[in-house]
């Protein structure tokens, strides 16, 4: 939602959104944290999806949708599209950080009009990989970040918070899979609350992504909210929810292992640390920035170190705390007038998975979003002319919930038994 807004000045005044049913569908409360402010709003599957596609018209479509759902939707539109004399300009890319599974990732959405790389370090990696394969790089196009924003940090707080003021703020950004295990996911726990007790007068925070019984892309069996409830913390210490960027308006120093907000928090100038207590690792995906001036370990930050960020590095990520960022998106929306202004129409989507590169990967792919190899639906997928009624919902509901259940609960438990 936020990349489309970042095309507004091209894509027009309406934007419509479709959720893909599944897993990690955002619940309401997520999607109004984030800011979503679409015209129209619906939950489909990819069947109900492909439909609407075929059957409405549109001049941009982003396809915010992980590797394997932009691979199916690809084909299933190629097929969809196949005998009308226009379409639109299909869009997608990442929206964070892409330290793992990068050839995968980027063949999985290779076929997209635009393929959006966040920084000038993605875009030279992106245009690698295509290349490297003998697919078509020419999609590949420089933008930024599309969620930074925010004021400028303007120095620390009065840790004393005379005078009205607020006291210095610590921000533990969480992650729902990063670090795994139980163990790790304790100790940088333990520290955050250590933290707190050795420094009653500041303010210290742990951001977490969703609330219980709510997922986002990465599964999280572990959630932070039941690991604290072990823990006596002081009063100092609290979990936080809501938007990230309106937490930053608050932080005078955002510590994580490797999330994203790390990137946001870099972009406002506020001093930022990506944990080294853990390692430096790719499991962790903190190396990610090595080179950056942000690695340290909560030992050094109880000392009072602060550190300071490479000016190189940032200007590399997309990051744009140079003031630029306004025009960042200026390639992208050119790019996209380009290609709405072309005479004659846009060529059918041509993804570099096809049955005859990839036989033996590209139909399980589709196959998970119940199409055929060649894009059709294939029989008994579900999809539905109407808006499921009241009973449907309610044992969706039920259906997730267990699911979660399972996941955040017994799987745990049944692993830990197996290990016995």
């Amino acid at each position: 939602m936020e990349t489309a807004a970042r095309q507004g000045a091209q894509v027009g005044p309406v934007l419509d959104g479709f959720l893909l049913r599944g897993r990690a569908t955002p619940t309401p409360r997520q999607l109004q944290e984030v800011g979503v402010r679409a015209d129209s709003l619906r939950e489909v599957t990819a069947v109900e999806f492909l439909r609407a596609m075929a059957e409405e018209s549109y001049d941009v479509l982003v396809l915010s949708l992980v590797g394997g759902g932009v691979q199916a939707m690809l084909h299933g539109l190629k097929r969809v599209w196949e005998d009308r004399t226009s379409r639109p300009v299909v869009v997608t890319g990442y929206v964070g950080v892409v330290y793992e599974k990068l050839a995968d990732g980027l063949l999985l959405r290779h076929g997209a009009d635009l393929v959006l790389a966040n920084s000038r370090q993605d875009a030279e990696r992106f245009r690698a990989v295509y290349e490297g394969v003998g697919a078509d790089a020419s999609a590949v196009t420089e933008v930024a970040l599309p969620f930074l924003g925010g004021a400028p940090y303007t120095g620390e707080h009065d840790p004393s918070a005379k005078q009205g003021r607020r006291p210095y703020t610590v921000v533990f950004a969480a992650q729902p899979s990063v670090p795994e295990s139980r163990r790790d996911r304790t100790y940088l726990l333990d520290r955050l609350v250590q933290h707190a007790r050795r420094h009653p007068e500041r303010e210290v925070l742990l951001k977490l992504r969703s609330k219980p019984g709510e997922h986002t892309t990465h599964i999280e069996e572990l959630p932070y909210q039941k690991l604290v409830q072990r823990l006596d913390p002081p009063a100092n210490f609290r979990l936080v929810y809501g938007n990230m960027g309106e937490v930053l308006d608050r932080t005078d120093l955002l510590v994580t292992v490797s999330s994203t907000a790390a990137l946001e928090s870099l972009h406002r100038r506020i001093p930022t640390v990506v944990l080294t207590d853990l390692g430096v690792r790719e499991s962790l995906g903190n190396h990610h920035f090595v080179g950056s001036g942000c690695l340290a370990s909560w030992d050094q930050l109880d000392a009072g170190h602060r550190p300071e960020p490479d000016k190189e590095w940032v200007s590399r990520q997309g990051v744009v705390a140079d003031g630029s960022y306004d025009s960042a998106f200026d390639a992208a929306r050119e790019r996209i007038a380009e290609l709405l202004g072309r005479p004659g129409g846009l060529p059918p989507l041509t993804p570099y998975y096809t049955p005859a590169t990839a036989p033996g990967y590209l139909p399980g792919i589709l196959a998970r979003h119940h199409l055929g190899p060649d894009g059709t639906p294939l029989p008994g997928a579900p999809a539905a002319d109407k808006e499921p009624g009241p009973v449907r919902q309610i044992v969706r509901r039920a259906a997730r919930g267990a699911y979660r259940h399972g996941v955040q609960r017994v799987a745990p438990v049944i692993r830990r038994m197996g290990e016995l």
